[in-house]
């Protein structure tokens, strides 16, 4: 778990409640996942701290999520014993929902452990916890995210981003040298010299979602170009391979969910 702990002032509540929901929402972003909001608030029964701490913790978080400005429900009652909370819910790509971000005040240990900080008029104060995970359990995230994805992973996250598909044997030199420059450039990449047919290969490489598919053959041996196909079996034809590799590391800096190459314009 992506577990992480602050300790921060009362009156720094809602700053950094809202560090931590900015952090969340680039992350959860990035995947391409759309989420939600829950604050939890006391329970009714066994919980610790005084009534003004609680209305306190709670309404630091709430003010915090109205600056945020993103959707959130109100979850009476199902805080934890030791403080309100903020979950964050994501939604996968076949709309179910997940629990994964937890934003937790904890009133319990400070006290437990009897901490204190100095405040700039000389006082000892007690400081208030965060429990933070974003992610939550890391293996149940990466889950979400085959199923959310359907595997068909972008480039910056596919383990199998490129493959090299030889049309014969003597093709294999020119497939060795490309090779070795796009793991120069820090791609995943393999080479099928199979004995299979293009088409088998093809099928092969689509199959294991493989992001792009390089062809090299005669044509592209004698103009010094790829043959560039994606999983989706969109063609893009002849390309030179150093403009090739720009834009994939445009794709891989960027961590564009989707292709940056354009389909070819059908000829009339």
């Amino acid at each position: 778990m992506d577990d992480a702990h602050i300790f921060m002032r009362p009156q720094d509540i809602q700053s950094e409640i809202g560090n931590v929901l900015n952090f969340a929402n680039e992350l959860y972003t990035t995947f391409g996942l759309t989420y939600h909001l829950e604050l939890s608030t006391r329970p009714e029964k066994d919980t610790i701290g005084t009534d003004e701490q609680w209305e306190k913790a709670t309404t630091g978080l709430k003010n915090a999520l109205d600056a945020f400005g993103y959707q959130y429900y109100i979850n009476e009652g199902d805080g934890a014993f030791y403080g309100p909370k903020i979950d964050c819910h994501i939604r996968d790509a076949l709309s179910r929902t997940w629990q994964c971000g937890t934003i937790q005040l904890d009133m319990a240990l400070p006290e437990r452990f009897e901490l204190e900080y100095t405040e700039a008029d000389g006082s000892k104060q007690r400081p208030v916890f965060i429990h933070r995970a974003i992610v939550g359990s890391l293996e149940r995230f990466l889950g979400i995210l085959i199923e959310h994805f359907a595997g068909k992973f972008p480039l910056w996250l596919s383990p199998r981003q490129v493959r090299i598909l030889t049309v014969a044997d003597r093709h294999l030199e020119i497939a060795k040298k490309t090779h070795h420059m796009l793991q120069e450039e820090g791609f995943e990449c393999e080479i099928d010299d199979s004995m299979e047919s293009i088409s088998k290969k093809v099928r092969n490489a689509q199959v294991e979602q493989v992001n792009y598919i390089l062809i090299i053959g005669d044509k592209e041996v004698k103009n010094q170009t790829i043959n560039v196909r994606t999983r989706d079996n969109v063609v893009h034809g002849e390309m030179p391979l150093e403009p090739f590799i720009q834009t994939l590391l445009k794709e891989k800096r960027e961590k564009s969910l989707t292709s940056l190459f354009k389909p070819k314009e059908a000829k009339n």
